[in-house]
């Protein structure tokens, strides 16, 4: 394998980065300023072919950007979205090295058996599977060489291509998603932060059936190694397939409570709501995989969330006004007020709906994203947001937002339907913010997670 942490790896790995990116600048910036026409579609696909052979965050970064609304033109979302995080893998001569490194020369020695070959390779590491000497099936999660200085040089790359796009469009200002982008890759280089947040959920969901989540083993764990319980599953696409609605329900529900008990009970979401981040047992048991990505709120912030849906719900704009202050977004037109509304209701749309029904009604079976109704929500909310000066969202909403989307494409993926007004009146008719503050201080201390700052 080659090493694309080395200093020629480097070079030719920016190369084909900066290209891209730089014709990405080139052709907003004309047709913005010079009037030109240019092929988005034709140079969307470009963007995606350069930035799907690169190993490392750079293409992460990519996949998230695919599913934050109005972070890029809606041509470069469609493609990005279909990158996979299957680079090709470390050979064992490379990861022989690398857990030398970690565990030291007699690192065999701490396991009964340990695979060659990766079970699967991801954009900051791969996972081999392992027997412990107690006979536990085991994942270890070996980091890629290099990893912090790559983050580092790929957000500035992010950095240059979000300015470009801000000055073709000055709708949504991209300094804060940026940060927030940041500050969640470089946590999920710390592999001892993500045992904690194994730690944390594991404790959060212990009570909820149909629900696994991986247990760290410390002693065979570093910074850079994430030694855990291996979880047997089938991709979840399977039961879309083939499953009657029956079982593709109970599925939905379950999902939505793994998502949304840690939120409105605790504070924190999973914020990286990918497909191949949960798994579903033979038993039907949901595993819940991949917590690198852990976004932990203020309980101010949990509240907002509950607030605007009252506020929706009863039309009490004056209610609106403070779920927004409190998430941030500070003074607000009644125009834009008026706007942000529009899109709320659209989101909140399935919640408010007190009977079953699908996620998205008039989706297409086995669609991914916004109907054709939402997109054309969509495309007037922005069209007015640009006209009233356009808006700055709060870096919380970017993984909120994120982990919202995408655990509703698995629904869609799922055609469940499920009463999700129930669903959601069993989580936050008893909501109390000071009890709520208690319950995470106490849980996030435990696991040894750092508390939100209020």
């Amino acid at each position: 394998m080659t090493d694309d942490s080395s200093f020629t790896g480097r070079v030719r790995r920016y190369a084909r980065v900066g290209s891209a990116m730089a014709g990405l600048g080139a052709r907003l910036a004309g047709e913005r300023y010079l009037g030109l026409t240019i092929d988005r579609e034709r140079h969307a696909a470009d963007l995606r072919a350069a930035l799907g052979g690169i190993k490392g965050p750079l293409m992460k970064v990519a996949q998230l950007l695919a599913t934050i609304p109005e972070a890029l033109p809606e041509e470069y979302v469609r493609e990005l979205i279909q990158l996979q995080a299957d680079a090709p893998a470390m050979g064992w001569p490379f990861v022989r090295r690398r857990m030398m490194g970690e565990l030291g020369p007699d690192w065999q020695s701490r396991f009964k058996s340990f695979d060659h070959t990766a079970a699967r390779a991801a954009s900051l590491g791969q996972v081999h599977r392992a027997t412990a000497l107690d006979g536990r099936f085991l994942a270890c999660k070996l980091q890629y060489p290099d990893m912090a200085s790559a983050v580092e040089a790929d957000l500035r790359q992010l950095r240059l291509a979000m300015g470009l796009y801000e000055r073709y469009d000055r709708t949504v200002t991209t300094a804060d998603i940026h940060a927030e982008i940041g500050a969640r890759l470089r946590e999920e280089l710390d592999y001892e932060r993500e045992a904690a947040h194994l730690r944390l959920y594991g404790a959060i969901l212990k009570d909820e059936p149909g629900v696994a989540v991986p247990r760290p083993i410390p002693e065979l764990s570093t910074r850079r190694l994430l030694t855990m319980t291996w979880l047997d599953g089938r991709p979840i696409l399977d039961f879309a397939e083939k499953a009657p609605l029956a079982r593709r329900n109970e599925i939905a529900m379950r999902m939505f409570r793994i998502w949304y008990v840690p939120f409105y009970y605790y504070g924190v979401i999973h914020g990286d709501p990918h497909l191949g981040n949960y798994t579903v047992a033979p038993d039907r048991t949901v595993n819940l995989l991949d917590f690198g990505c852990v976004r932990v709120f203020p309980p101010g912030f949990v509240k907002g969330v509950i607030d605007l849906y009252h506020a929706l719900e009863r039309n009490d704009r004056e209610l609106a006004v403070e779920a927004y202050r409190s998430w941030g977004f500070g003074e607000l037109s009644r125009e834009m007020i008026a706007v942000l509304n529009r899109w709320a209701a659209f989101v909140y749309g399935p919640l408010l709906d007190d009977r079953a029904r699908m996620i998205q009604e008039k989706a297409k079976p086995g669609a991914a994203n916004l109907n054709p109704d939402g997109r054309g929500l969509v495309d007037s909310v922005h069209r007015d947001i640009r006209r009233l000066g356009g808006i700055a969202p709060p870096r919380a909403f970017v993984f909120m937002d994120r982990a919202a989307i995408g655990l509703g494409s698995v629904f869609l993926h799922l055609q469940a339907k499920i009463n999700w007004h129930q669903l959601f009146h069993q989580l936050i008719d008893d909501f109390d913010e000071r009890v709520l503050a208690e319950r995470q201080k106490q849980a996030l201390t435990r696991a040894g997670v750092p508390l939100p700052a209020q």
